[in-house]
């Protein structure tokens, strides 16, 4: 027994401890060596990856089975169709009571924003030629047969809705419509927006300040039968009338006013109109291809929404506060904006835990959140019109997004090394593009293909042929050619590196505007800095040009900033001529405004600002005087 006994317990613990011991070396040796096969930067945020990865798939699949689940619904019921109309339908139906939007000191819940949007849709549906019938009148149920056998009818016949105002020309909406909207931020906005989708009409979003040729050019691109514009609008609208006539539009004001001859007032009509739901055929796509919106700026929607007709810097902190806002979405520079402002007691305190957005630098990130924080900021990268996007979701300050081998398979894209003085990509002998290195800017694309298509852009076909590239790989592929150059390092964290537009070439050498940008803004006594290029008469390619604002209470130092550049950059990337403004323009959406201040050059007889020339003969920054002017442009000024 002893002997057996023996022989039974030996055997399996013995083995098991000589293992261990055995693999107690390997284990510690493991990491030097992934050291020393470059791999240990990569593996070392293998469980972020998979995380998200596993995020990733479970969206999708829940994605594919709303889908569905909305196919094989009732069409006459509003949950046909995997739409907007039949999302916003469910969520109302979830969380009836809970607040969708906050406007000032009105507050709206889901319920109330179906409610909403199912008036706006019947008083739609009506300029596409539906009678009004029991399902229209009560409010109550979805609509009735009567009204599914209108729209073919009545599409044929002018004049027969009711929301066609008295001397309108223009003919009934057919389905699938555009209607633009013209409308600053505010509740009557989403409404209309949601009421056009479940009407089956398109919209498209026109942003506010366009008038003249940029108006009627977005109106024709994407084809809009109809406007619907805001009371406080017509007296600058009032010379486009007559050309927006002409292009047979139907013409809505959202409110009540004086309204020319021929426009009456939709949110009037909506208030006729029962809240019921309407069939969810009417806004069910045929294919993923479908289009939902046409947007001609940066656009967001969320959950719950705090809404402000306009941005205010000043009161940003304080409405957090007021509305306990635990989420906020930010682009371009507003986060900037925020950094700039003086101290106030609302930036402490808050229930602010995520911002989310693009554009964010690097030291603004870095001041942002050591003032406003503990937050998590979640930057990244995107286009309305493209097939690729990436997400900061490790947090790596700087970063846009991680170029894992997981993220890559799901979400494909490349970098390929692009030439800025021919504006293409670089191919080798065979014709094909060139994958970047790590730390080498390249210029970002991404396959198109069913799962990631391109739709081009509102128009004729040509509009989209330069945003694709062919042959990239392999012959008879094609890309989509986002227009960015990133840079990927050697831990597979993607940098945003600048726009294909804004690089410019001096000295034969690539000077990307961001790099110039951030080492300037290291300099305490600058609060805002946009750097681009500018020709100059008698010299190749372009030279850097800074334009500045000031740091109250600070001064302008020309000697610490020349010191500080030398030290910095090198001698092709440091700017040439710098113009100190009062503000920097910037577009509706917070980007920093190039190519018009690239275009405005820096001929002090044109330009009131303060110039200033950099002389390397001297190494300094000089006021740039008419003389120095003129001695540059006759080739006798060393920049």
């Amino acid at each position: 027994m002893f002997a057996s006994g023996w022989n039974q317990t030996v055997p399996t613990e013995e083995p098991g401890s000589m293992a261990a011991l055995l693999l107690l070396p390997l284990l510690l040796l493991l990491p030097l060596l992934l050291l020393k096969l470059h791999l240990w930067p990569q593996l070392r945020w293998l469980p972020a990856d998979l995380a998200f990865a596993v995020r990733a798939l479970r969206c999708k699949r829940a994605l594919r089975a709303r889908a569905l689940a909305a196919a094989a619904a009732d069409p006459e019921g509003p949950e046909g169709g995997c739409s907007l109309a039949w999302r916003l339908a469910e969520l109302a139906r979830q969380r009836s009571a809970h607040t969708f939007l906050i406007h000032g000191s009105r507050r709206f819940s889901y319920l109330e924003a179906e409610r909403k949007s199912n008036r706006a849709a019947r008083a739609f549906l009506r300029a596409r030629g539906w009678g009004r019938g029991s399902g229209g009148d009560s409010g109550a149920g979805s609509a009735g047969e009567g009204d599914r056998a209108a729209p073919g009818a009545g599409d044929a016949a002018a004049g027969s809705g009711a929301a066609l105002a008295e001397g309108d020309s223009a003919a009934p909406l057919a389905p699938g419509a555009t209607v633009a909207l013209l409308l600053p931020a505010g509740p009557e906005f989403l409404w209309l927006w949601f009421g056009l989708a479940k009407a089956g009409l398109r919209t498209a979003f026109v942003p506010t300040a366009l008038r003249r040729g940029p108006l009627l050019h977005c109106l024709r691109s994407c084809g809009a039968r109809a406007l619907v514009l805001a009371p406080e609008f017509l007296e600058s609208l009032k010379p486009d009338l007559p050309a927006l006539r002409t292009m047979g539009l139907h013409l809505w004001a959202a409110g009540p006013g004086t309204h020319p001859a021929g426009m009456s007032d939709l949110l009037a009509e909506m208030s006729t109109e029962g809240d019921g739901p309407v069939p969810g055929y009417l806004s069910s796509p045929q294919s993923m291809t479908d289009t939902c919106l046409y947007i001609f700026t940066s656009g967001t929607t969320g959950a719950t929404v705090v809404l402000k007709s306009r941005f205010s810097a000043g009161q940003f902190w304080e409405d957090c506060q007021q509305h306990r806002v635990t989420v906020f979405q930010y682009i371009g520079e507003l986060c900037r904006y925020l950094v700039n402002q003086p101290p106030n007691k609302a930036e402490h305190g808050h229930k602010v835990r995520l911002a989310v957005g693009s554009g964010l630098r690097p030291d603004t990130w870095e001041r942002f959140v050591r003032r406003f924080g503990p937050l998590q900021v979640l930057e990244t990268y995107g286009l309305t019109e493209g097939n690729v996007a990436t997400i900061n979701y490790t947090g790596q300050r700087g970063a846009v997004g991680r170029a894992s081998w997981l993220y890559k398979h799901i979400f494909p894209f490349s970098l390929i090394r692009y030439d800025i003085t021919t504006g293409e990509p670089i191919r080798d002998a065979q014709g094909h593009c060139v994958a970047t290195s790590p730390g080498e800017p390249g210029l970002l694309v991404a396959p198109v293909s069913q799962q990631s298509p391109f739709l081009g852009y509102a128009g004729g076909p040509e509009l989209a042929q330069g945003k694709l590239l062919k042959d990239v790989f392999r012959p008879g592929d094609v890309f989509f050619n986002t227009g960015d150059l990133l840079v990927c390092d050697d831990q597979g964290f993607l940098r945003f590196h600048d726009r294909t537009g804004d690089t410019f070439r001096w000295k034969g050498e690539n000077v990307a505007t961001t790099e110039v940008a951030e080492v300037l803004e290291a300099l305490d006594f600058l609060q805002e800095v946009n750097v681009y290029g500018v020709t100059v008469p008698g010299h190749e390619g372009r030279a850097g040009m800074a334009a500045l604002t000031l740091r109250p209470p600070h001064s302008l130092d020309l000697t610490q900033l020349y010191t500080h550049v030398s030290e910095n950059l090198p001698p092709y990337a440091r700017p040439r001529f710098l113009r100190l403004q009062e503000s920097l323009a910037t577009t509706e959406t917070f980007k920093q405004q190039k190519v018009r201040m690239a275009n405005e050059g820096f001929d002090p007889s044109t330009l009131s600002d303060p110039l200033y020339v950099l002389d390397q003969a001297v190494g300094a920054y000089l006021p740039l005087t008419p003389v120095r002017y003129s001695t540059l442009l006759a080739g006798d000024l060393r920049i």
